[in-house]
């Protein structure tokens, strides 16, 4: 297998299962049963995982802009804690790392820290975003993966890839089986928020994009079984 560190963003919303909103402990399990066949053959696995199962950002004009995208952060901190504990259920050694200190609850990131761990064979969830408002977990996670000297950033979402146009409204939309980041840039065609989009250009970041919800996606996206959109550098 030639991949060896990648980063893993997983959407809030897909790990809440039909109930869009929590939880839902059996979709959880599949999802870290995939990461334990791929740690167990040596792939070292960094997870990102949104937070929109507990909050969408600013939904009340009442509410700071600051203060909204706090809870946010919050709210990955929740889902990274419950997400660790079913990957350790199925035997994986996990560590939660956050730029911002919680209590014992986590430990603070530093590129040091986390490549350790990665090395070591731990799971390594990157929770709280970037730690600042007005960025999303799309930049956390291309952020983290430029730090820690990722190979690839593997988008889990609720559609197998990257279309032309939204396939749920359109049914002409077109898939892409491969598209460079500067074309997702020019047509915004929204894979991670534009911000993230010219981050990973600048850096040389790839990512493959699929459905989370096909059967055993993770594993196949890694091992070459690919049915998504790879975006490439």
């Amino acid at each position: 297998m030639a991949t060896r560190r990648i980063l893993l963003k997983l959407s809030g919303e897909a790990l809440a299962g039909e109930k869009k909103t929590g939880f839902d402990e059996e979709t959880v399990r599949k999802v870290a049963l995939q990461v334990k066949e791929l740690t167990d053959d040596g792939v070292q696995v960094g997870i990102v995982i949104g937070g929109g199962n507990f909050w969408r950002g600013r939904t009340s004009e009442n509410i700071d802009r600051v203060k909204a995208d706090q809870i946010g952060m919050l709210a990955t901190v929740m889902n990274c804690i419950y997400v660790s504990e079913i990957f350790r259920s199925v035997g994986m050694r996990t560590g939660i790392l956050t730029p911002f200190a919680c209590g014992s609850f986590t430990e603070l990131f530093s590129k040091d820290r986390a490549v350790s761990c990665l090395s070591e064979g731990q799971v390594v969830f990157f929770a709280g975003g970037t730690g600042h408002p007005y960025f999303s977990t799309d930049t956390g996670v291309v952020l983290r993966a430029i730090e820690v000297e990722a190979e690839v950033i593997l988008l889990a979402k609720s559609i197998d890839g990257v279309y032309d146009d939204d396939p749920s409204r359109n049914p002409l939309a077109k898939k892409y089986d491969q598209v460079s980041i500067d074309e997702v840039i020019a047509k915004n065609l929204q894979v991670v928020d534009m911000t993230a989009s010219i981050l990973a250009r600048d850096n040389k970041m790839p990512m493959w994009v699929f459905g989370l919800n096909e059967e055993n996606s993770i594993v196949n996206t890694v091992k070459g079984k690919f049915n998504g959109t790879k975006v490439t550098i």
